[in-house]
């Protein structure tokens, strides 16, 4: 005899019943067990953009290799300066020149495809709400593939932050994160796409912590250090794990030689300023030229590319030519002129308005600088044990320090990409004193005059004025007072927060439910029928007002152990909620 309609529908009910309570046993020991905080959720994010920039950084290298190939009809893993090498005088000339037509085409019709949004990942970091456009980034990044295939005296570093900027910016728009985790999300992009560039992770942390946000706070760097840990890994399981620059045994003779890298450190701070100097005249100069864009980043290339019929090195981002220098493989009168012709050739392709990044080209500088100057030093009476090499290094590192303003930064970076300990306690010195005497002449850095044209300054001074309004989340998670108790199991599993508001039926905010208040209920499921959400309300639970500054809600906190309020407006309404996490985010970004 067939089951009445009735029975087979209460059946249903008990199953469905008792897989919620199953469910909610579930989400109640999660919570009890793994209890992730908001920064620990952020902390997981950011290593999944580390994979991800570590990742694009290697498609990257891949596609400007085939498309270098397929310009100079050259196979092999050679870089830049290799493959001009073996052209001919007339290919050298006009490589760099078509290459620079391409590229400005390419930002050209990029203009039409991408519409007005152009916004860079310091911009969305620094003054933006953490949104990076797309198609602005892939027609940068396509554009400054054509440069640097083609010998543009540039550094790949540019694009590869865009792209994993890009790739963090795109997460965080997909899982609707609030402005100011996408903002770091951003930062985290950034982090590892230099981390990806140098195999330097401690260094490309500390270069969006210390150059970008100029905050060192933990809510911050560690989700940079995470992603730059990442993406370095995800680096080296491909490319290996060889440091950017491998240099031969020495040490410093004796104790004096800090005095001379003192001294090498007070020179580069000197010709920092100019070295920037340079940069912007080149800018200007070009910017003057009235013709279209592509035509301007084509006479660049002419120019570097009449340097390489005779100076192939000029060519590329300098890192092979370092690499020579590193081995002692120049002589002081041809690096002299190599260092000359390739200042010309970085600031013909910068000004021009190439896509692409001066950081490398900066360590070339500093290079010959701290080459020349080991040289020099060297043929001075008792100083024969002198090593060229190692004031190469602290050159290099001295020279960073005075065109980024980050000498932190910069001792990391050269530690990392050399991994030898003995240069530590010079470049310290040189670093720091070529920061303090790059300061005292110029106060701007190499990307301090971006930031302040994008608004960065006016920007945090808004920050300061922010109110909870601002930053809270509107419609937050709700049930009803009235609400029976599978109606508060099902809310709990959906959502991952441990107190679901409580309001009435004209949304006034009556208190807060725990879940852990629920978990008292899940082994007498006939009590739990009985109970609605008023019975186990916590009216005494904390609220913030929406019209109240971020430092006001943050005091809040200090007496609540949850990681979000509810924030109410008028009449006691139930108008959003705000993270912890958020507002530590906003007054330290």
């Amino acid at each position: 005899m067939s089951e009445s309609p009735g029975n087979v529908v209460g059946k249903w009910e008990k199953r469905l019943r008792r897989r919620l309570v199953r469910l909610l046993k579930l989400r109640v020991w999660v919570a009890e067990i793994i209890h992730p905080s908001e920064l620990q959720i952020t902390l997981v994010w950011a290593g999944v953009v580390g994979f991800l920039g570590g990742g694009s950084s290697i498609v990257f290298r891949w596609l400007t290799r085939l498309l270098n190939s397929a310009l100079t009809q050259q196979q092999g893993t050679g870089g830049l300066v290799e493959s001009f090498s073996h052209l001919a005088g007339w290919q050298c000339f006009c490589l760099p020149a078509l290459g620079g037509i391409l590229a400005g085409l390419v930002l050209l019709l990029g203009e039409r495809w991408r519409g007005k949004s152009s916004t860079d990942y310091m911009e969305a970091i620094a003054v933006g709400d953490g949104v990076v456009s797309a198609r602005s980034s892939l027609t940068k990044s396509v554009s400054a593939m054509f440069t640097i295939a083609s010998g543009g005296s540039i550094g790949r570093e540019g694009p590869l932050v865009q792209l994993a900027a890009m790739l963090a910016s795109l997460l965080g728009r997909i899982g609707r994160w609030p402005p100011t985790r996408r903002r770091l999300l951003v930062a985290c992009g950034a982090a590892a796409g230099i981390a990806a560039a140098y195999n330097a992770p401690i260094a490309g942390a500390l270069f969006v912590a210390e150059i970008i946000l100029g905050s060192l706070a933990m809510e911050i760097f560690g989700p940079l250090v995470f992603s730059s840990v990442v993406s370095t890994l995800t680096v080296r399981s491909i490319l290996g794990g060889k440091p950017l620059f491998e240099i031969p045994q020495f040490q410093l003779s004796s104790g004096w030689e800090m005095i001379p890298c003192m001294v090498l450190g007070l020179f580069g701070g000197l010709l920092a300023p100019w070295f920037l100097a340079l940069l912007r005249w080149s800018e200007q100069s070009f910017m003057r030229m009235r013709a279209p864009g592509f035509v301007r980043m084509g006479i660049g290339g002419l120019i570097v590319g009449a340097l390489a019929v005779n100076y192939p090195e000029v060519c590329g981002n300098g890192y092979s030519t370092v690499n020579t220098i590193l081995h002692g493989g120049w002589v002081w009168q041809g690096l002299l002129v190599v260092l000359v012709l390739k200042m010309v050739a970085t600031s013909a392709t910068f000004g021009s308005g190439a896509v692409g990044g001066v950081f490398t080209p900066t360590l070339f500088v500093g290079a010959c600088l701290g080459y020349l100057s080991g040289t020099m030093l060297a043929w001075l009476p008792g100083c024969h044990g002198i090593s060229p090499i190692a004031f190469a290094l602290v050159g290099m590192g001295s020279f960073l320090a005075g065109t980024t303003h980050a000498p932190i930064m910069a001792i990391l970076m050269l530690f990392e990409m050399t991994l030898d300990y003995q240069m530590i306690l010079p470049l310290m010195l040189a670093c720091v004193v070529a920061y303090y005497t790059s300061l005292h002449f110029d106060k701007r850095s190499i990307y301090s005059e971006s930031l302040r044209r994008k608004g960065a300054l006016d920007f945090r001074l808004q920050l300061s004025g922010l109110k909870v309004a601002d930053l809270m989340r509107r419609s937050p998670v709700t049930v009803n007072e009235t609400a029976h108790f599978s109606e508060i199991g099902r809310a709990f599993i959906q959502n991952r927060f441990n107190y679901l508001y409580v309001t009435d039926d004209r949304g006034r905010f009556r208190g807060a439910v725990s879940l852990h208040d629920v978990k008292g209920y899940l082994n007498e499921p006939e009590l739990a029928e009985l109970v609605i959400a008023r019975d186990i309300t916590r009216d005494d639970f904390p609220t913030v007002a929406d019209d109240v500054t971020l430092a006001e809600a943050l005091d809040k906190f200090l007496h609540h152990d949850g990681e979000r309020l509810p924030v109410v407006g008028r009449d006691s309404r139930l108008v959003g909620s705000i993270s912890k996490t958020d507002i530590i985010l906003a007054l330290a970004l």
